[in-house]
């Protein structure tokens, strides 16, 4: 497959007009794309929890059964943590989206070569899995299709963005994990939750 996606517009795309939509990111890029789209304290930046977004995710999206949950995550922290495709599978989170920003590279540790670069198919996993929607964007053509899939299908589903490896200048979301804690509950829940 060609990875022909800007990776910048891709979640801009995803993120625009979310409404109240939940958003957890992964590791690095995606906290850069997300924080590019727009920063929002209904987005919990994860940071460097490397393997654990889609756990994360998941357990948002019980404790939230009336939202709509996305996590975006890497291709290399999405393999790091395969095992969760089989209890997302099981637990069966009607309102939970996965989007993998799939560049073929580990963007962190030294853009070295991931499994998806040599045809692991993730979209395939999830499927195999027991995911209720998966979908695989391209190109624009079918960018459309994997978004809806991600903020709309039935879940648990999962979306893959094949994003071209090119670099994008850092745009730095807020970094302090207590703060960021603090935001996000706020915004969910109400600013009595913080106190």
């Amino acid at each position: 497959m060609a990875n022909t996606l800007d990776r910048r517009a891709a979640v801009k795309s995803l993120l625009s007009n979310r409404g109240d939509m939940l958003v957890l990111t992964g590791l690095g890029g995606t906290c850069w794309d997300a924080a590019a789209a727009g920063d929002d304290p209904l987005t919990f930046y994860l940071w460097g929890a490397m393997g654990g977004a889609a756990m994360v995710g998941l357990g948002l999206a019980l404790a939230q059964p009336e939202r709509r949950v996305v996590v975006i995550t890497g291709d290399g922290e999405f393999l790091m943590g395969l095992g969760a495709l089989a209890t997302i599978s099981a637990e069966k989170p009607k309102n939970l989206g996965i989007v993998v920003i799939d560049n073929e590279h580990y963007g962190e540790t030294g853009m070295q070569p991931t499994h998806t670069g040599r045809g692991i198919d993730l979209a395939k996993l999830a499927e195999a899995a027991g995911f209720a929607a998966t979908s695989v964007a391209t190109d624009e053509a079918s960018l459309a299709k994997a978004i809806a899939v991600a903020r709309e299908a039935p879940g648990p589903a999962l979306a893959v963005f094949k994003v071209s490896a090119a670099k994008h200048p850092l745009v730095l979301p807020p970094r302090d994990g207590a703060y960021l804690k603090d935001r996000f509950r706020g915004a969910l829940l109400g600013a009595q939750s913080v106190l």
